[in-house]
Formats: structure tokens, sequence, C-alpha cells
């Protein structure tokens, strides 16, 4: 039976605006490829698109749940992106439920979705789907190349963590940031990976062989984070 993992890939890792095509392009090559080994489920985060849609909707009168939608509507969308990358090894037709993107998920058949429902972010999601799907790690590719003490672009002297316990990142994410306002990893998706005995493995997104191992669940640059 193949080892299962869930990706969570933030937005403005999948669409930058830079080199998008290409980047897409060689993401599902590469998933297409470890999917051979294992059994993957890929939570899209929605970047710049879900700003632009909130920020405008915000302008124009939105209340907090109907742009809360706009929001997981983008991820819905960057989900779609990536899964017309991956032609037959996916489906357009996203999961709208981390329960459902388990029950579809199946060998050589990439799963990918955007976010469920507000108050819960597409980290959070991942960590929901991995525990639907008894996943033995989630990898969050992100935007940074590992689990540092503060934001290393402003803070040059954080401290760069290669491995760390659940509860440790725990205390990073609240010291540092408050509760539900990290980058790093959403504490409500620490709380599940605790509960249910999940690794999580952060990562630079834009560095495939980099992704590609914590997928395979070999060594990686980025931070370990250990559940036990």
């Amino acid at each position: 039976m193949k080892e299962k993992v869930v990706v969570s890939i933030g937005g403005s890792v999948l669409v930058p605006g830079r080199d998008d095509t290409a980047y897409i392009r060689g993401l599902a090559d590469m998933i297409g490829e470890v999917s051979d080994e294992v059994q993957a489920v890929v939570v899209c985060g929605g970047g710049k698109i879900a700003r632009y849609y909130t920020e405008t909707g915000g302008e124009l009168g939105g209340s907090t749940f109907q742009l809360d939608m706009l929001g997981i509507g983008a991820t819905r969308l960057n989900a779609q992106l990536l899964a017309v990358a991956l032609g037959g090894l996916s489906s357009t037709d996203v999961p709208l439920t981390a329960e459902e993107a388990a029950e579809r998920s199946a060998p050589h058949n990439v799963v990918v979705m955007g976010g469920t429902v507000p108050g819960h972010t597409t980290d959070a999601v991942a960590a929901m789907a991995a525990r639907a799907l008894g996943a033995a790690r989630v990898v969050n590719a992100t935007s940074v190349d590992a689990v540092y003490s503060d934001d290393p672009r402003k803070d040059p002297s954080a401290k760069r963590f290669s491995r760390m316990t659940i509860d440790e990142l725990g205390s990073v994410v609240y010291k540092e940031h408050g509760a539900g306002r990290s980058s790093v990893f959403d504490p409500l998706g620490i709380k599940i990976a605790k509960e249910e005995g999940i690794d999580i493995l952060i990562v630079d997104g834009r560095n495939l062989p980099e992704l590609r191992n914590a997928m395979l669940g070999k060594g990686i640059e980025g931070t370990y984070v250990s559940s036990r």
C-alpha cells in the first residue's frame, strides 16, 4: 500500500505572477512522478488572487462572510489551474470538503482542492484532509525555506529551525504572531496534527527537488516538525 501525503501549497507560491506557467508545469510533472510512490492530496491557497477579490469586495461593502467566500473561490480556482496541468491524473471538479477529498483519493489519482468553509485556512484544511486520509505527513510548500523565530525577510537575526516538535512549532505560532495570524502554519492545523500524530514538513515550495523529497519522506533542507 502506498504511503499517503497531503501537500498544502500557498497561493503566492503557485501563482506569484512570475514564471507561473513554467513552474506549474514543472510542479505537475514532479507530482505525477512521485504519484508512482505516494498517494497525494494537494490543497491550494489563494495568494494574491484571493487578496485581490477580498480587498476589492471589502471596498464594495461586502460582509465578512461574503469576503471569506470570495477568498475560498480563489483557492478553488488555483486548484482547478493545477488540476489542468496534471491532466489525466486529476479532475478540475475539485472536492468541497476534506472528507470528499479523502474519498476520491486513490493510487495514481491526485486529488487537488482549495478551501472549504469560512474560518478555516488551507493549512487547516490540509491537516483535516490528512486526518481523513490517514496520511503520514503534511508538506507545507511555502514562500520561505524553513521555520524561523520571526519573519527572516524583516529580521535577519531570526533563528532558523531544521527540526522541532509540534509543541515547539505551536509556541512559535502563538508567541511570535498571535493565534490564527501566523504565516508559518495555522494553529488549528497544528492542533489536528498533534492529535492525529501527523508530521509537518515545511519547505520552499518553489524548490521542486526539495518539495519532491518532502513528499517522499526523504531528507529536507527545510524544517521537519515531529508530531511525537
